[in-house]
């Protein structure tokens, strides 16, 4: 019985670690195409081929050439950063309150979040073009960082794994007086290191990559974000694919930086909130 039993464990296993292995090589393909494209002259990318006769690097040095390369990755970084901060204070705290408070209408505000994951964030354009138009805050930071904080799938996360803290943790601290802000920052909060960094890392990514709204909300070449300054100098070329390439490697090339650093964090982020759910 014991050795059918680990027979099954051993395939199990396997299998697992065979379809990993698959969808690890369907994500390096395109990687690897991109890379493959980017050092390319211009010339030979019209019929595609995986051999390169003659690498180069002109497609990276026009982009770099052209563009203010340096100033649109600070500005990614800040606002992905105040972004990704905002993000996860927000929405703990909403979901603390969520899970730990008996309030009127608490449930439905729920399971409004949870509909607010559905909506297509592209719905909600014209009227934060017209709010922030309002306040003048169109080309600025802030026009790109305030609407990426309210994410309700972290909402969704975050109530997820403190409904998985056992409530006598709270009930102690006010025994012992603390209150609840002081109970969500110093009890709770350091136990939802995994759901912080799951929601951290998905806000981080969600702003670095996003170019709708940063391509209406900017028009200063100084405080472009990386897509919108890259597309920006993508339009001068036509169909340009070498270009198109190194672009698209140059504006990934710091998220794959920051996965290889944080790559352990990132897992044991995403498998803690998994295992609380």
């Amino acid at each position: 019985m014991n050795a059918s039993v680990d027979r099954r464990t051993r395939l199990f296993n396997r299998t697992c670690v065979g379809v990993l292995i698959a969808f690890a090589i369907l994500w390096l393909v395109p990687l690897a195409w991109a890379v493959d494209t980017a050092l390319k002259p211009n010339s030979e990318t019209t019929n595609p081929t995986w051999a390169i006769d003659n690498p180069t690097l002109a497609s990276f040095g026009a982009l770099l050439a052209q563009g203010d390369i340096l100033n649109w990755y600070a500005a990614s970084f800040i606002t992905s950063a105040l972004a990704c901060a905002g993000t996860v204070v927000t929405a703990s705290l909403a979901a603390y309150a969520l899970s730990r408070l008996r309030f009127r209408f608490r449930w439905l505000a729920f399971w409004f979040i949870l509909v607010g994951i559905m909506i297509p964030s592209q719905v909600l354009v014209v009227p934060r073009f017209r709010e922030l138009g309002a306040v003048n805050l169109l080309n600025t930071y802030w026009a790109v960082i305030l609407p990426q904080i309210p994410i309700a799938i972290a909402v969704f996360v975050f109530k997820q794994f403190f409904d998985g803290i056992p409530k006598d943790l709270d009930e102690a601290a006010r025994i012992d007086g603390a209150g609840f802000l002081r109970t969500y920052a110093q009890i709770v909060m350091p136990l939802a290191r995994p759901a912080v960094s799951a929601v951290a890392i998905f806000a981080f990514v969600w702003t670095w990559n996003d170019l709708l709204w940063p391509l209406l909300a900017l028009s200063n070449p100084e405080i472009m974000t990386i897509p919108v300054g890259l597309a920006t100098v993508q339009g001068t070329y036509g169909i340009r694919y070498a270009d198109t390439m190194a672009s698209a490697v140059l504006g990934a090339l710091p998220l794959v930086m920051v996965f290889l650093l944080f790559q352990r964090r990132i897992v044991e982020g995403i498998a803690g909130t998994g295992l609380k759910g």
